[in-house]
């Protein structure tokens, strides 16, 4: 990125000047701004911002870092010549508040060995320098090869190193092509900070040519079908009239509006409104003798529970479309586990695992039984559904749990229809430490039984999966705005965002934790996360990983194997296609990308072209975003599958 150096500059004319450019620095000891101003800019600025006070101009210099670093500075810089106590004490303010600290050396007259700055690298990580950045003098060639050395051994986005003076000036955009997260800049020849500088026009020009960045304001999501479907069963299996809100229709969402109507339930559709009369469901209340689920795993998962209490013959279940060869992975052995026989027909039944169609023959006996989750959490969504209808109290007991934020989003919709039911976590000290969801061991559900569903009035609120792609395409190509998100969401796929705050990426949220969330490019480091418990991002984090430089590592493949389709397969079949290295071990993807600005100089934009989407809505998706940073189009097969969570996705897309 371009990062746009500012000194002499009063508050109002700062906040002008960020704008129209993508970072800056600003120089506190150049820069009349009172403590109430920095901490105003820092805090409210979603652009990228370098906070930079040099001690020997300024002795309040340390003072002023603090300031910033608290106020929310993305960066601060601290010269290498300043004493250990101001350096430790500087480090540690970054380390409480997440500012990324550099460590700088600068050279005004000449541009030591080769030797001499490999040193001055080490010295400036030993000291605390997440980015190291390196400024010498050129006065030849030979001293701009010097200091490009120094990136043959960086690690990928952690060095800044060029020349000043008129012999170095290519040496600061040579620096964007050998991978520095940024370079800088001037806003005009007069606002120099330092001799050679471009202007930001310039560079501008030099860097980006006619690449497209991406902007959009105020983008619209759609319902999360997570809520959506639950709500819908659990208002249909509920005594009296449901009215639920937010709803927008997707393939899924209508899927489950057809089970509730075959289940009995009277439907109306009025906007985003939807109201459902219910059945008042009961132990073989209904004589059922086949149902359709459409194209949902979940809901095919959700419902064969339901169906084995609340029907009192055996019922035939169907499906269509790439669910007729997703396997039921561990239906038979947690269903027995509740005296429930699962009978697929023909040849459907393979490996353990059955497929549909295939018969469920009832009733589910209340009880005690421990169940693997490894299978993840669906169909266990659909025990934690049915249990409360038998007349007995159950105890279920979940270990290797995936997806855990899916089984609290059906206790959560429960909860609203009037189903009670308690639950406890466990794991190792580490789990009851950070009480992180990826550490727990298993979950223990208490159940009641003799309960019946009320009605509710519930608002659906926004779906976190339909946000990731706008907001990874913001992240790496522009400046995007989303609405209607809730941040205090149970979503799994809320994840999203700590994994793109881990990349670097800038994000924000206005008035509450409903307003508008606002996310633009910053400079990108790699990540490592765990997306067992929410899967359905993978597609679109792999293709964030290819614009982050150096290797990021995320697991959770196996949970991939069967979705709509082989997701793992398809993912990295589209980024070899592309051009990015990945390499799949065990349960670990691990993808070496690089950072835009750098793929844009070195002409390593990913390869357009034909690209399969194997039918699945989550590699669409990922496609379309990853086209924003392809040297050509990328031509997808299949975009209309899309409809199955996100019927208006490549409307909206097109709007970016």
């Amino acid at each position: 990125m371009i990062c746009v150096s500012l000194q002499n500059k009063d508050y109002q004319e700062i906040l002008e000047i960020l704008k129209t450019v993508e970072m800056a620095e600003i120089r506190l000891d150049r820069c009349a701004l009172e403590d109430e101003e920095i901490e105003a800019l820092f805090a409210d600025s979603d652009v990228p911002l370098i906070a930079t006070c040099r001690l020997s101009e300024e002795p309040q210099a340390p003072e002023l870092l603090e300031l910033a670093i608290r106020s929310g500075a993305k960066y601060a810089d601290l010269e290498m010549e300043a004493p250990a106590a101001v350096g430790r004490r500087i480090r540690e303010a970054c380390r409480e508040y997440g500012s990324v600290l550099i460590r700088s050396y600068h050279n005004y007259e000449d541009t030591p060995s080769l030797e001499t700055l490999q040193a001055l690298v080490e010295r400036a990580r030993t000291f605390g320098g997440e980015v190291v950045k390196i400024v010498t003098t050129a006065h030849s060639e030979a001293h701009n090869a010097t200091v490009a050395a120094l990136y043959k051994d960086a690690v990928p986005g952690s060095l800044v190193a060029f020349c000043m003076g008129e012999a170095g000036k290519a040496s600061r955009l040579d620096a964007l092509r050998y991978g520095a997260p940024f370079t800088y800049a001037c806003l005009s020849k007069e606002d120099a900070t330092a001799p050679g500088q471009w202007t930001w026009e310039e560079m501008k020009e030099a860097v980006y040519k006619d690449f497209r960045f991406v902007k959009a304001e105020a983008l619209p999501l759609p319902s999360s079908k997570s809520f959506a479907q639950r709500a819908i069963i659990a208002a249909a299996l509920a005594e009296g009239t449901s009215h639920l809100s937010g709803y927008t229709p997707c393939g899924d969402n209508e899927s489950a509006i057809n089970v509730a109507k075959s289940l009995g339930a009277e439907v109306k559709i009025d906007g985003n409104k939807i109201v459902i009369r219910g059945i008042g469901a009961t132990p073989g209340s209904l004589n059922l003798e086949q149902l359709h689920c459409g194209e949902s795993g979940f809901l095919t998962r959700l419902i064969i529970p339901v169906l084995s209490v609340v029907s009192k013959n055996k019922v035939r279940i169907s499906g269509e479309k790439t669910l007729l060869n997703r396997p039921l992975t561990s239906a038979h052995d947690i269903m027995a586990s509740f005296g429930v026989r699962l009978y697929p027909e023909g040849n459907n039944e393979r490996k353990q695992d059955c497929y549909l169609p295939l018969t469920v023959s009832g009733p589910l006996i209340a009880g005690r039984a421990d169940v693997s989750g490894k299978g993840g959490s669906q169909l266990i969504s659909g025990l934690l559904a049915a249990l409360p209808l038998c007349e007995e109290k159950s105890a279920l007991y979940v270990h290797d749990p995936r997806s855990i934020p899916y089984l609290f989003i059906t206790v959560d919709v429960l909860k609203k229809f009037g189903i009670r039911m308690s639950s406890e976590m466990e794991g190792g000290d580490d789990f009851l430490e950070t009480q992180d969801w990826a550490l727990c061991t298993g979950v223990n559900f208490h159940i009641k039984g003799g309960q019946r569903y009320k009605a509710a009035d519930f608002a659906i609120e926004a779906d976190w999966s339909g946000a990731a792609p706008f907001l990874v395409a913001g992240a790496i190509f522009g400046d995007i705005e989303v609405e209607g998100l809730d941040t205090e969401s149970l979503q799994a796929d809320i994840s999203i965002m700590d994994i793109l705050m881990e990349a670097g990426a800038s994000m924000s949220q206005l008035d509450s934790p409903g307003g508008p969330i606002h996310v633009r490019r910053a400079p990108l480091s790699p990540f490592h996360t765990d997306l067992n418990n929410c899967p359905d991002l993978f597609p679109m984090v792999a293709v964030l990983a290819a614009f982050c430089p150096g290797k990021s590592h995320i697991l959770g493949v196996e949970r991939l194997r069967h979705k709509e389709t082989d997701r793992a397969a398809a993912i990295e079949q589209m980024l070899t296609q592309m051009g990015v290295p990945v390499q799949i071990e065990e349960d670990e993807m691990t993808i070496e990308g690089m950072g835009l600005t750098q793929r844009i100089l070195e002409g390593k934009l990913l390869r357009g072209g034909r690209y399969v989407s194997h039918a699945d809505h989550r590699m669409v998706m990922a496609l379309k975003v990853a086209a924003l940073g392809a040297n050509g189009p990328i031509e997808i097969d299949d975009t209309a599958c899309v409809a199955k969570s996100f019927p208006s996705f490549n409307e909206l897309f097109d709007r970016l």
